[in-house]
């Protein structure tokens, strides 16, 4: 969520180099940014790899936009852990870091439980996999609700979580809130997640709101009971274990009347941790995955994104410069939120030989065209009627 308040300074030029960067564990710490970056089997070179397991490398970067706190986190368990399967995920919090706090290892270690240690992932069912993610992600919610009832004070903290398990063949997307996740298929953006907030013409926006209204729910002004925009979340348990008690705080701040909430029926949870899991196999055409917590995607289309991280690694095939810049870019469109960014480059493209994107001149110019005729046109038809 937005605030209008001051930006944060220009992030400093990065000291990765490319073969400091993809080191494991690396870390760069400035102003207004916490970034990592790592490399399964400590690959550096943007040439072709030896094996394509080895060419995945990793980047990531975290930036504080004009907010009081940091609450978005970036999780990364690289190598072959889960059965030859990586393990990424951004957290962008809400009303607190608490929930976040909690998630950092809990989400991952229940995953990889329900998971049998990544062997599930392998069978590349869908259907098996996404029993055993809808499994782990609940299990996560219910010691989440728990840890954040026995708080000594009331804690309404959230987090959307999207995560992913990549190997180098095959790519598992589990998925709940507004963060994103888009693919490079030869520099060609494929959005694998839809935001899950309660307004919009889009499906899942569609089915997001007739979930809301039948659990007993209401919007206002694209916020759930008039106060949160996401419609799944770990955590927030006034939605959950505690609605009655929200409708009750609501009628003593002067939110609604008692009148109001005796028409009030809850006969589900409004806000659900229910991910949306996807299994896409990784052809020779894709180039990198990348995953962004929506102080990024409201600012900058997928398109520009993905445009933006070729020409990047284009220029010095450093996937964790990459990263900073996405995101120093997204505060340059005047992103007010926190953003976190997770790359993760496939090894399979010659970075270096790739052409200079040239600009579609005959496209730009016809585009000017029509915008001049259908100004004239306006102008025309104004005139004309200012003759009447």
């Amino acid at each position: 969520m937005a605030l209008l308040s001051p930006r944060v300074p220009r992030l400093p030029p990065s000291t990765f180099a490319a073969g400091a960067a993809a080191s494991f564990g690396v870390r760069c710490c400035g102003r207004g940014a916490r970034c990592h970056a790592t490399a399964a089997g400590g690959v550096a070179a943007a040439g072709p790899p030896s094996s394509e397991l080895e060419a995945i490398r990793w980047g990531s970067a975290k930036l504080q936009g004009a907010r009081d706190e940091m609450e978005d986190e970036v999780v990364l368990r690289t190598g072959s852990l889960l059965d030859g399967f990586s393990f990424a995920a951004v957290f962008d919090g809400h009303a607190g870091f608490s929930a976040v706090k909690f998630l950092r290892d809990e989400l991952y270690k229940e995953c990889a439980a329900a998971l049998d240690g990544g062997a599930v992932l392998s069978t590349k069912n869908l259907d098996a996999i996404t029993a055993s993610i809808q499994r782990a992600f609940a299990a996560v919610d219910a010691k989440l609700t728990t840890w954040l009832e026995q708080m000594d004070k009331d804690d309404d903290s959230g987090a959307t979580a999207t995560a992913m398990f990549l190997r180098n063949d095959v790519l598992v997307v589990s998925h709940i809130g507004d963060s994103c996740l888009v693919i490079s298929r030869g520099g060609r953006p494929e959005a694998l997640t839809g935001s899950h907030r309660p307004y919009g013409n889009n499906q899942t926006s569609l089915e997001e709101v007739k979930r809301i209204r039948a659990a007993g729910g209401w919007i206002v002004d694209g916020r759930i009971c008039g106060d949160i925009s996401v419609s799944r979340a770990f955590g927030d348990i006034r939605f959950k274990t505690r609605k009655n008690e929200m409708l009750v705080k609501g009628v003593k701040e002067g939110r609604w009347t008692e009148k109001f909430i005796s028409r009030i029926k809850f006969k589900e949870d409004i806000i659900i941790a229910s991910p949306d899991v996807s299994l896409v196999e990784l052809g020779p055409d894709v180039e990198f995955i990348l995953l962004a917590t929506d102080g990024l995607w409201d600012y900058i289309k997928s398109s520009e994104a993905v445009a933006f991280v070729r020409d990047q690694l284009r220029q010095h095939g450093d996937v964790q410069m990459a990263c900073e810049a996405l995101g120093q870019k997204a505060l340059d469109e005047r992103s007010q939120d926190n953003i976190s960014i997770v790359i993760a480059d496939l090894g399979r493209t010659n970075w270096k030989a790739l052409p200079v994107e040239r600009p579609n001149l005959f496209l730009e110019l016809s585009q000017a065209v029509v915008t001049i005729g259908v100004v004239s046109i306006g102008i025309w038809w104004s005139s004309f009627l200012a003759l009447q």
